[in-house]
């Protein structure tokens, strides 16, 4: 196993958890998996497994399974399909050492202007978390967590150098972490991950 996949996965988790809290709704985090009793806000999973050694009832058991449930399977590793869920997609975690700063971005103040309605104006009250906007219109959303930085919610035109250049300035050091259909120039592969959902 990668040394950062772990850290990647929580870092993941953190982040749900932060755009949960600002939505009222507050998941918990247990030995093997974070769950969220209430329906999540949309794109974000109401489960996601922390541990290569989580079980389908270690995700399941704190989650309305009702349709339009989702869990993320972050070693793919779970068959859910006993519990009615379909694979929604697969996707890969990725890696980059920490950069050197350079091309600036700007830090947003007003979650609105970015293009997912999910974010609430009280999601940058949290200093854990910083919003990222380019003049081009490209956008990203930082997040740390114990020794990397998460980089998701990444939207635009070759967006990546700017936002590792951007990362660097803001949490110099740290190296990055996130998923992605295919691993970035510059990033590595360091495991697989599924999103189950449920009609």
């Amino acid at each position: 196993m990668h040394p950062r996949l772990l850290e990647a996965v929580r870092n993941n988790a953190v982040w749900c958890e932060a755009v949960c809290v600002t939505h009222g709704l507050p998941g918990r985090f247990g030995e093997r998996a974070w769950t969220n009793p209430a329906r999540t806000p949309m794109h974000y999973p109401d489960a996601i497994s922390l541990t290569p050694d989580a079980t389908a009832q270690d995700v399941l058991d704190g989650i309305d399974t009702s349709s339009g449930a989702s869990v993320k399977d972050s070693f793919a590793t779970l068959d859910l399909s006993a519990a009615g869920f379909t694979v929604l997609f697969e996707a890969r975690w990725i890696h980059r050492r920490a950069g050197t700063p350079g091309e600036e971005w700007q830090v947003v103040t007003d979650p609105g202007v970015l293009p997912e309605g999910v974010f609430r104006p009280d999601l940058n009250a949290d200093d854990t978390i910083t919003l990222l906007r380019d003049t081009r219109g490209n956008s990203a959303a930082l997040n740390t967590s114990d020794n990397v930085v998460g980089v998701s919610n990444v939207s635009g035109d070759n967006p990546w150098p700017g936002i590792v250049a951007m990362a660097a300035r803001l949490h110099p050091g740290r190296d990055l972490v996130g998923y992605e259909d295919e691993a970035p120039d510059g990033f590595t592969v360091i495991g697989p991950l599924r999103v189950w959902f449920k009609d």
